[in-house]
């Protein structure tokens, strides 16, 4: 009875740290296609609930301490929800995150997809030119976008574990010098 006492005062009494994680994963699980500016909004919401209504145990020293474990466990989920709020800005913009080796090669896809929508719909080209070359447009886009997003999702996992690694630094540094 001892050792459930000292573990029921170990254990975080803020379980819903749980059920954000759970609501981000599937986020990114269900997110199909090319990542939506509402996933900015998933994502900023549910930081939005974690910073309101999550707050770490008093810090102690330590791996084996509740703190060490709670530190993990909100990390990881900052760092997931950050990753889901930026993944439309991560997929659109070279600058902020630039995938090297995989992002230039969907521009590649998309001009293949033009060429192919041409061969698919060559017997409109006399007849139908601006359906043809919107056409051409349109798949090219969505070719683009597809391996963009897929692409991003390919790495978004490395993002969230360096905003989780950087956050755990930032809340660990901040509690060790408030104690």
């Amino acid at each position: 009875m001892e050792g459930h006492s000292a573990r029921s005062q170990d254990a975080s009494d803020q379980p819903g740290v749980i059920g954000i994680a759970l609501a981000a994963v599937l986020t990114a699980i269900l997110a199909q296609g090319s990542w939506q500016w509402f996933a900015t909004y998933v994502g900023a919401t549910l930081l939005a609930v974690v910073f309101c209504f999550y707050r770490l145990p008093a810090y102690r020293p330590g791996l084996r301490a509740a703190y060490a474990r709670n530190l993990t466990a909100y990390a990881l989920v900052v760092g997931l929800c950050l990753s889901i709020a930026l993944a439309p800005m991560l997929q659109r913009w070279a600058w902020l995150f630039p995938m090297p080796g995989t992002r230039d090669r969907c521009g590649a896809l998309g001009t293949y997809e033009r060429i192919r929508a041409e061969a698919d719909l060559a017997g409109l080209a006399d007849r139908a030119g601006a359906a043809l070359a919107d056409a051409q447009t349109v798949r090219s886009h969505e070719a683009v976008a597809d391996c963009l997003s897929a692409t991003t999702t390919l790495w978004l996992p490395v993002y969230a574990a360096g905003a989780a690694v950087l956050v755990a630094l930032a809340a660990w540094l901040t509690d060790r010098s408030r104690s």
